[in-house]
Parts: C-alpha cells; structure tokens; sequence
C-alpha cells in the first residue's frame, strides 16, 4: 500500500535531548514530551525510532512521550528491525514482540529491516526476513513494510528486483550526497523511483552539517537570500522534501528550539525553486573543498569498537580543524575521559564494515591522532 502522509517532515528520535551529554540513555523527557506536543499540534504525525538509538532507549522515550498520551489514530510510527543482532529465524518474532511492548503499541505504521545492505543481505536471506514482513504486514501488525539502506545503488537495485513486495524504502539524501560516489543519494533515488517505491529520507542534513555551514558556503547562502534568510536547515529539508517519490523526510530533533523552526518552515511546504535547486549545487561545491570527513554521527561505527573509540566526535573535532584551522584540544580530552584515544585504535576494521558512509575509518583515526596527540 502507498504510505499517506499529510505533511513530509518526519520527526527523527535518534538526535534527542539528554540531561546528560555522556549518556545516550538519559533522554529529557519533559522536554521530548514538549517537542512531541508541538510538532502535532502543527499537523505532523511521522515518528521515526529503532532498537539500537539512544542506547536502546528511544522505543521507551517513544511510549513516555507519545503513545501513552495521545490516541494511537493521531500519529503514525515507524520502528526497524537490528538485523545485526539476528541470528535465527525465531529472532525475528523475538525482537518484534520486545518492541511493540517497548513502544506500547499494537502495531506499526511503517516497519522496516534497519540497514540493509550487501554485508546483511544474505543473512536477511537466509534467516526468512521478507517472509516475515509479507507476514507482519498479513497480519495487520505492520501497515507498510520495508528496509532502510546505506549502500550503492546496485545492491538498492538487486534488492528491490529480488522483493518487489516492499512498499518502502528509507534512504539517506541530501544535496551534499546527491552526486556523490559512495552515498549515491541521486542514484538511489531514482532506482527506489522507478521501482515505484515510496521513498521516507533520512540524513537530509547529514548529521547537522547542512545545519551549520562553513563561511564559504555559509556566504554563498546569505548572498542569496539576503537580510530575511531562513535556516540553512531549511533548505537541506525542502531540498528532499520537494523530491516527487518523497513521502517524508526524517529530521533528528534535539531541542524545542530546532522543533519549532522546522514545522514552522513545512507547516505550508513550498518546493524548491530552480534557483534555490542551483545554490545547492554550488554550496555542495564549496563544502565539498572544505570538509574533511562526510561523517553523519550515526555512531554505528561505535557499536562494534572494541575500544570504545569516540569515532563521530573526533572526525567531528576533524572537519571543524579542516574549516576553521582551529583545534579544539579542550573537547578531545573531554571525550577520551569516557572513550578510547585515537592512537588506541586496533586496527580490526569492525568500525569500516558497519559505517553506513564506507569512510575509511582507521586511516582517518591515524591522522586525527597525529593532530591531536
């Protein structure tokens, strides 16, 4: 069936806010309950969460914020499966009872295999996960099914021939990623498109890189728009937003702040003009110079680390170096007093195998700590 969604901005709940900047699972949820009252009140009703987020808290957030408070017909919700943890067919029924319970909900709007890619696919294969969306679906504990997919738009292609029974496929587009060679966003997109797929975005600011940017592109975006500029967030969100396959487009929130300036700015969505497509593609240019690693902050990488490397925060610490010149040394020894240094990483490539974004992680890790150590 094809997902209806009245208005595209999705509220994301990987990114929310902490009383605690050290723990993941330390979600404020007075403030959560705030943004969640907000963003329905403006006509939004997309919640997106997953097992891993927030330390595998996020689901529990979802049922203290949402479904313990609002009817379940006033908001859709969306969950995926850790296929990374699956390791028998029973797995599946396992992990899917845990978080309709987690959630406090009967069934999901949208449900989807999490990260699928060439490394999962065979095991996805081989331990029955189409047949237990087709299933789910069957049995009305799941309305619309799918996967979420970082990878090259081949596998997107071999695995959308293979199961055209999906109705949905969760994408990570961007401007910065449209052309790119490892993300792919256009090619992607236009593989789930002529599919037929209805498209959900994730990343559409990469991890608030589009959010915050660097001068040279920053100019470029004020000289546009003038005195009355919007938020360069905006822009990135209407950008995947004015996308025709496009249902809806996943914002990570982290404050009430960033809830209001973005269901202010969709509440009445107006599609990017030919104009605006073409400062993309130039900020896209000028960025593209300046940064030195197309980290997202995912923390996937994090999961598998055996030393517990702060990866995300130190390419963050990284490309800040590479627009600014600055160090920040104060930060760094911030993170290491919770997590492994940089010059402490083995070497396994774990963190590689399971980066959404393919970065050559070790190979960065050698440079950050030649900067900083």
């Amino acid at each position: 069936m094809s997902l209806i969604v009245d208005k595209k901005l999705g509220f994301g709940t990987m990114r929310l806010p902490l009383t605690d900047p050290e723990n993941p699972r330390s979600v404020d949820l007075e403030q959560f309950r705030k943004m969640v009252d907000l963003y329905l009140s403006r006509g939004f009703c997309y919640f997106d969460t997953a097992y891993p987020y927030h330390g595998e808290y996020s689901e529990d957030a979802v049922r203290q914020a949402l479904t313990e408070r609002y009817p379940r017909e006033s908001f859709l919700l969306a969950d995926k499966m850790p296929i990374f943890r699956v390791q028998a067919t029973e797995d599946y029924d396992r992990f899917f009872e845990e978080q309709l319970r987690r959630c406090g909900v009967s069934y999901f709007d949208v449900y989807l295999l999490h990260n699928l890619g060439r490394d999962r696919y065979p095991n996805a294969q081989r331990f029955g996960a189409f047949p237990f969306l087709t299933r789910i679906k069957e049995e009305g504990l799941a309305k619309n099914v799918g996967f979420s997919f970082h990878d090259d738009a081949e596998t997107l292609d071999r695995i959308l021939t293979e199961h055209p029974e999906v109705d949905v496929v969760q994408l990570q587009i961007n401007y910065l990623d449209w052309n790119a060679a490892v993300a792919q966003s256009g090619r992607c997109y236009e593989v789930a498109a002529r599919h037929g797929k209805d498209v959900i975005v994730m990343e559409p600011v990469k991890g608030g890189m589009l959010a915050s940017l660097p001068a040279p592109a920053m100019q470029l975006f004020t000289d546009f728009y003038g005195a009355d500029a919007p938020s360069p967030a905006s822009l990135a969100v209407r950008f995947a937003a004015s996308l025709e396959q496009v249902k809806v487009v996943l914002s990570g929130m982290s404050n009430l702040e960033q809830t209001e300036n973005n269901t202010a700015y969709m509440r009445d969505f107006i599609p990017l003009s030919d104009q605006e497509r073409a400062l993309t593609k130039k900020i896209e240019e000028a960025m593209n110079e300046a940064i030195r690693v197309p980290c997202t902050g995912c923390r996937y990488c994090m999961e598998v680390c055996p030393r517990n490397i702060a990866i995300p925060d130190y390419f963050g610490l990284l490309n800040l170096h590479a627009v600014t010149g600055q160090k920040t040394n104060m930060y760094y020894e911030r993170f290491a007093m919770n997590h492994g240094r940089a010059s402490e990483c083995l070497q396994c490539g774990l963190c590689e195998k399971n980066c959404p974004q393919h970065i050559a992680i070790r190979e960065i890790l050698k440079e950050f700590a030649a900067l900083y150590e």
